[in-house]
């Protein structure tokens, strides 16, 4: 198939085609401060390098700030009210059931990998977790697998035979710092042997949900992807990096969880199990977090008084906004039809569960960090090149990485 080299639009945006191989990087649950903190204690030399002859902004991620959302915004370009991911976990109105959010027939906007490599570009996407897989590979040509099931890979299925043997690594466990650093060194090897127009590459956020800022294991998490990054520099790539979303403590003053249990506070006001709290942060790896984020949305009975139930839910303490589903699908740009009645934002050091039994926090050995909420919005956009033309009074958005970096950078 010829190569198309001219503009491509995805979206009702446009994006010119790479003028050298452009690795986009997705650090999950990169907390700004994690960079500016190892940089300082000089564990991180190519990225100071990177933030002084490249750009650095802050930008924001997308409401709810998980995994699922952002992934799929950042490969979009364009917010949840468009590709219709609005979580990892959500209530399916026509299926009337709670199910995970990783099937692509969920999906509905096409990704900008998916073009450029039906255009004839190479693309490749690497992702930590499997859950993603799917729905950044959807109607792919190229490579797509992820580090968590890298023994299963096939030609068919990934585009590649031997995931493991191709990187060279030992398949590392689900909750480890090694899963993302396997997609890091997948993204240099393909850089080294395949020569990807595109690259994606996308972490997990284990060590962030352990580890805050300055921490000695944060600063020797992020000094392995900064001698990856710049090997992937040295190879001529030009770098994009963001976040998915933040990370903040979620504790008391004792240091434990501090939670407010929506179903329990419905349930007592409402009666058992008339209303349904679902928080969109679920997904199979619940041991760091226990399925606690700070985003919720519940659906209510019919006939329920929404203004006085959003009244009194705002004046929980811990919780910073309450909106009704249209409201919040304006404020947070999320498809009205997978969401619930109302919308429930906790503040920075605030989680929201749903019964205080549904949750196992066993699993938890360090006290409680999580995401989810507007406190965890604020994400780094890194480039290897200076940009241009670029409206400096707009803030970014954290999908807004792809047009930078193909429109605007010297």
């Amino acid at each position: 198939m010829p190569i198309q080299r001219e503009q491509l639009t995805v979206n009702g945006r446009a994006y010119r085609w790479m003028d050298r191989p452009l690795v986009v990087v997705c650090v999950d649950g990169c907390e700004p401060d994690y960079i500016t903190q190892a940089i300082q204690a000089g564990a991180a030399p190519y990225l100071r390098e990177l933030c002084e002859k490249g750009t650095s902004f802050l930008a924001d991620s997308v409401v709810p700030s998980f995994t699922n959302p952002n992934n799929l915004s950042i490969v979009t370009g364009v917010p949840p009210a468009v590709h219709g991911i609005c979580g990892n976990y959500f209530y399916d109105r026509e299926a009337g059931e709670e199910v995970m959010m990783n099937d692509p027939k969920y999906l509905r906007a096409e990704t900008i990998l998916a073009k450029f490599s039906r255009a004839g570009a190479r693309v490749a996407v690497v992702t930590a977790k499997d859950k993603l897989r799917r729905l950044l590979g959807h109607k792919l040509k190229g490579i797509c697998f992820s580090a968590e099931k890298a023994n299963e890979t096939s030609e068919d299925e990934n585009g590649i035979k031997d995931g493991l043997a191709f990187v060279g690594m030992d398949l590392p466990s689900v909750y480890s710092a090694q899963l993302s650093e396997f997609v890091f060194a997948a993204g240099v090897r393909l850089m080294e042997t395949w020569h990807p127009d595109l690259i994606y590459l996308s972490t997990t956020d284990y060590v962030q949900h352990k580890d805050a800022p300055g921490t000695p294991a944060a600063n020797a998490f992020y000094s392995t992807i900064d001698a990856h990054l710049k090997r992937l520099d040295e190879l001529g790539a030009t770098i994009a990096l963001t976040a998915d979303h933040g990370m903040n403590a979620k504790t008391d003053a004792k240091g434990d969880p501090n939670v407010i249990y929506l179903q329990d506070v419905l349930d007592q006001w409402l009666g058992k199990d008339v209303a349904r709290v679902i928080l969109p942060i679920t997904d199979p790896y619940v041991v760091h977090h226990g399925a606690l984020g700070s985003f919720a949305t519940a659906y209510l009975p019919t006939g329920a008084k929404i203004n006085e139930i959003i009244a009194r839910v705002a004046a929980l303490p811990g919780v910073e906004v309450v909106h009704d589903r249209a409201g919040g699908c304006r404020r947070f740009e999320l498809p009205e039809d997978r969401m619930g009645d109302i919308i429930i934002v906790s503040e920075r050091h605030v989680v929201l569960g749903t019964s205080r039994e549904r949750h196992d926090l066993s699993g938890l050995d360090v006290p409680l960090r999580s995401h989810g909420g507007i406190s965890e919005k604020t994400v780094p956009l890194l480039f290897n090149r200076r940009t241009h033309g670029i409206d400096i009074a707009r803030r970014l958005r954290n999908f807004d990485i792809l047009d930078v970096a193909l429109n605007h950078l010297q």
